[in-house]
């Protein structure tokens, strides 16, 4: 992906804003200062927003009443999730009605249960996939029962494969730190991921939404940029999560986002050609 330049603002260029949340919207508890306001104008220039998150362990409707808290008006529609993605992949790969071993939260139970699956907490019900998502009170003996089923040969589909997960006290393991795990108890690895950067997320957005010509907006080169690049998607990176000026500047080419800025204001104004990435104007806005 080639940086590049628009002489309109962006809300009017694209239709629908597929936008990550932590570390965009909010960091942990607090908002990102600026970036209701931002939502708020850009929609009523008329950009529609789906609010799209690796984070399996929520439900949409605990996603949507997470942003109202900071300020960003949601219904649970407007929230695409990792655990939907997960289970329409399920849908590809084992029978209409198959029982599912289901390790992870709520958001990964509702979902898989919506989709149509039998969910079982056991892999002595001899479950025909299981679909591993992280939540922060799951307890080794949720582990060793992934382990059993995938050992058994259970199709297994990971939600995301996110190392770490963001927190106030700094970078805590995530679902692909508690993947691997299984991984090396099994010597298997899973069938499939739904999360960012592979594409499953991405397509469960674009379908929710009905987006003609959408932007993925996030703060990470690994997840959000290089998705959106994986299925040719024009990007917004902002400044305000996990990427700093350095690690942008060193971003491979599968990695880098069609524009940067400081923060989603970028949204609501022309952003101004470039040359290249050497060229960025990291201050921006």
């Amino acid at each position: 992906m080639t940086p590049r330049g628009s002489r309109e603002p962006l809300c009017r260029m694209y239709d629908v804003a597929l936008l990550d949340l932590d570390g965009v919207v909010y960091r942990g508890e607090e908002p990102v200062p600026g970036a209701a306001e931002a939502i708020a104008a850009a929609r009523a220039a008329g950009m529609r927003f789906a609010f799209v998150t690796n984070n399996a362990a929520r439900t949409p409707a605990a996603v949507a009443a997470r942003l109202a808290e900071v300020g960003v008006p949601a219904g649970a529609d407007d929230v695409v999730t990792a655990a939907q993605a997960a289970a329409t992949l399920l849908r590809t790969l084992v029978p209409a009605g198959a029982r599912v071993l289901v390790t992870g939260g709520e958001g990964l139970r509702v979902a898989t249960a919506e989709a149509g699956f039998a969910v079982v907490a056991s892999a002595d019900d001899a479950p025909a996939a299981v679909v591993q998502g992280y939540a922060p009170d799951l307890a080794y003996a949720d582990l060793a029962e992934t382990a059993l089923a995938v050992r058994a040969g259970a199709v297994w589909v990971a939600s995301n494969l996110d190392a770490t997960i963001p927190t106030a006290r700094g970078e805590l393991p995530g679902n692909g730190a508690l993947v691997a795990l299984v991984a090396h108890a099994t010597g298997r690895r899973p069938d499939a991921s739904a999360g960012k950067p592979e594409r499953a997320l991405h397509d469960e957005a674009v379908r929710r939404s009905g987006a003609v010509r959408p932007l993925v907006v996030g703060d990470r080169l690994d997840t959000d940029i290089e998705g959106a690049n994986r299925v040719g998607c024009d990007s917004l990176l902002v400044l305000t999560g996990v990427t700093d000026a350095a690690a942008l500047l060193a971003a491979p080419p599968e990695r880098r986002p069609t524009y940067v800025a400081r923060d989603l204001g970028a949204l609501l104004v022309p952003y101004p050609p470039d040359d290249g990435l050497d060229e960025l104007r990291l201050d921006l806005r």
